[in-house]
């Protein structure tokens, strides 16, 4: 039977991350996606393969992409137009910012930025649809995305979801919809939507605006089973698990996991930072996003994070930083400004680079170790834009650690899925991984210190 390019050149090596793209551009409809055992959505095949290529032109992770759109790079000067500044880090952009909704600040994860700017496209009749992750009643997954025509229904799709989801069905939908449409994404569906309309133009009318979200990377559904462990619900029995439940009177960085026992019909809630780190270790991420190295959602009309700075991170409420990149975005950020819908000021850049300074280190300058590990078992790497710089002994003795992490916690609850014992298997390499942080932090000091030193004596 014929493979699919996607499946024989990037499912088959791990780089896949499940957007689902190739399931919407394939002419033979061949694909479509699937768990696979480790919890993520990818590709597999369901019907006879005609061989046509087009699947792999829309991957984020093409290990050979045609030169024109090789990198985040080739594709902004495509794609982001009006932005008149550059930074090598951030891309494009127009407008750096921070602040939050006032009406939708509570609701929302983060400052609620994201349902304001969708709420005014849909009143300015820019788009009529948001394609927006929200609760499924499928019973094989907890969200999905869905099609959205109101403000109303943004509300219920207006929380961080840390959960495997893919554009794969609602983009099958797109050419049957009477109007526009707006897509929020991470920055690897982001890119693979510009790749879509790289191959088909009608597609940048048909979607003129698009929400990029700062990622820390994207989770298997084992993080939502290992988290309901945690607090004592059998995966069977999970119901609407929330990722980010805001304590109001704490810091931002300060929120739970909860979600429902079905039986009881209870929510059990457990606070995140008792769980201990998820995200820095790499815990039950995807292989791809070790092979992603852009930090801002480059190729998105607007950029949206979280503000991991004073004062803002002192607000549990929750702050956003804020990138524009097309004069339609900056306009809405000013708009709500003067309107006294957002509460708004300019970030300095050398602010918001230390607001992601960890994803930097970790996806630019961390690359080093990933591109190398990988070309030595042979495994193909995409295209990159960072990577060349090498590194110091114990900066790469964390980046092996957190590549071995990501594997154990995948395998380890592949094989059993009991939280309890997941924590006592998964402890050495945990315990490994914070020895060489603290090594790295330890050395790090020292060599600020010699530098400061000599430049002192030099000067």
């Amino acid at each position: 039977m014929n493979v699919p390019a996607v499946i024989e050149n990037v499912v088959n090596n791990d780089l896949c991350i499940g957007c689902g793209l190739c399931v919407y551009i394939c002419p033979s409809k061949a694909l479509d996606l699937q768990w696979n055992e480790f919890g993520f959505l990818i590709p597999q095949l369901n019907n006879k393969c005609d061989l046509n290529g087009e699947c792999l032109i829309v991957c984020p992770f093409n290990p050979n992409p045609d030169k024109e759109v090789e990198t985040e790079n080739e594709l902004a000067v495509k794609f982001i137009i009006d932005s008149t500044k550059y930074h090598l880090k951030i891309g494009k952009y127009i407008g750096i910012y921070a602040g939050y909704s006032n009406e939708f600040r509570l609701s929302s994860s983060s400052g609620g930025i994201a349902t304001y700017i969708f709420s005014e496209l849909l009143k300015r009749n820019v788009v009529k649809y948001i394609f927006s992750v929200r609760e499924s009643e499928k019973q094989d997954t907890h969200y999905e995305y869905a099609i959205i025509e109101t403000t109303n229904d943004l509300l219920n799709a207006s929380k961080t979801k840390y959960f495997p989801v893919t554009l794969g069905s609602v983009m099958q939908q797109i050419n049957d919809l009477d109007g526009k449409v707006a897509i929020v994404g991470v920055a690897c569906f982001i890119k693979a939507i510009r790749l879509a309309q790289y191959k088909q133009p009608s597609l940048k009318e048909k979607i003129p605006f698009l929400v990029g979200i700062i990622c820390g990377g994207i989770k298997s559904r084992f993080f939502t089973e290992y988290l309901a462990g945690k607090v004592g619900v059998e995966l069977e029995n999970i119901k609407s698990p929330q990722f980010r439940i805001k304590d109001h009177k704490s810091t931002a960085g300060d929120y739970s996991f909860g979600c429902i026992d079905k039986p009881t019909k209870k929510l059990s809630t457990i606070k995140m930072r008792a769980v201990g780190e998820m995200w820095g270790t790499g815990m039950f991420k995807a292989n791809a996003c070790d092979f992603c190295d852009d930090v801002t959602t480059e190729l998105a009309d607007i950029s949206l994070g979280d503000a991991w700075l004073e004062p803002y991170k002192n607000d549990g409420k929750g702050t956003n930083v804020i990138v524009t990149r097309s004069l339609l975005a900056d306009k809405l950020i000013e708009y709500g400004l003067k309107s006294n819908e957002l509460t708004i000021e300019i970030l300095p850049i050398d602010r918001f680079l230390a607001s992601q300074q960890g994803s930097f280190n970790h996806r630019h300058k961390g690359l080093f170790v990933r591109i190398k590990q990988a070309r030595k078992k042979g495994q193909p790497v995409p295209p990159k834009r960072f990577g060349n710089e090498r590194l110091t002994f114990d900066f790469s003795l964390v980046q092996k650690g957190r590549m071995k992490v990501r594997q154990k916690s995948l395998d380890f609850w592949a094989q059993n899925p009991n939280a309890k014992l997941f924590d006592y298997k998964i402890s050495k390499n945990l315990k490994r991984l914070r020895i060489a942080t603290k090594m790295y932090h330890y050395m790090s000091a020292i060599r600020r210190k010699l530098n400061k030193h000599f430049k002192i004596n030099l000067t």
